[in-house]
């Protein structure tokens, strides 16, 4: 089982978030150097939603990573487990239905959706393989999951470099731009600790997930990985 919180319990997890809620767009812009905008587009396109469709937006936070496919037409979902992160979202964009969930133990009816995203969330949580089978649940057979998340970078000078910034330049500019920097020493934590592209594709076979791929984004700093649920598949 991965354990990525290091530590830490759902309610800490969620007040930490809370906390950050209405600076977390600009401080990830300014940690991010801008890659996350990137990362959003390669998120939506991968999601490919359609009019009509209805899409599960985890981790969604204050909603910004919802938008494209709410835009795109289809039904979308704003889920996370932050309450802060919710009302944020809620006062920015009143229209869209943000609800509060645990993604380990979803609010919702069997293969109800046709897409599950998740950015930058699944680090998060303390029962990896749990949530990719509630994932696998409420998604109908034939869906498709895509799951955005910071990873290991390719190039081994580049990744010695990558680490040295996470662990000792990520934190005097989370204090300089963020409420909460001890969230941000959190964030690079996690990421050291998350496994790698080929690791976490595992994971979500082990959890029931088929025909999964993956994607380097910005040199493998980020890896935004698909999988499907096979019309025969059930949750493990």
């Amino acid at each position: 089982m991965i354990r990525a919180t290091l530590d830490k319990q759902p309610t800490e997890v969620a007040a930490m978030f809370d906390a950050v809620a209405a600076r977390y767009d600009r401080t990830n812009d300014v940690l991010a150097l801008g890659q996350n905008r990137r990362w959003r587009r390669a998120v939506a396109d991968a999601v490919a939603a359609r009019p009509g469709e209805r899409i599960l937006d985890l981790a969604a936070g204050t909603g910004t990573s919802t938008m494209p496919f709410a835009l795109a037409g289809a039904f979308t979902v704003p889920c996370d487990f932050s309450r802060g992160m919710l009302a944020e979202g809620k006062r920015r964009v009143p229209w869209l239905p943000f609800t509060a969930g645990d993604a380990q133990r979803l609010p919702f009816r069997d293969g109800v959706f046709d897409a599950v995203s998740i950015s930058f969330g699944l680090r998060n949580l303390s029962a990896t393989e749990d949530a990719l089978r509630e994932m696998l649940r409420v998604t109908r057979p034939g869906g498709r999951l895509v799951v955005c998340e910071f990873s290991h970078p390719t190039w081994a000078p580049f990744r010695t470099v990558y680490n040295e910034y996470l662990m000792r330049a990520l934190p005097p500019v989370a204090t300089a731009v963020s409420s909460n920097p001890d969230a941000y020493v959190y964030l690079a934590e996690s990421i050291r600790a998350w496994p790698d592209q080929r690791g976490l594709a595992a994971v979500l076979r082990d959890a029931g997930w088929s025909r999964i791929a993956w994607r380097n984004l910005s040199g493998g700093i980020v890896a935004l990985h698909r999988a499907v649920r096979d019309r025969g598949d059930r949750p493990a």
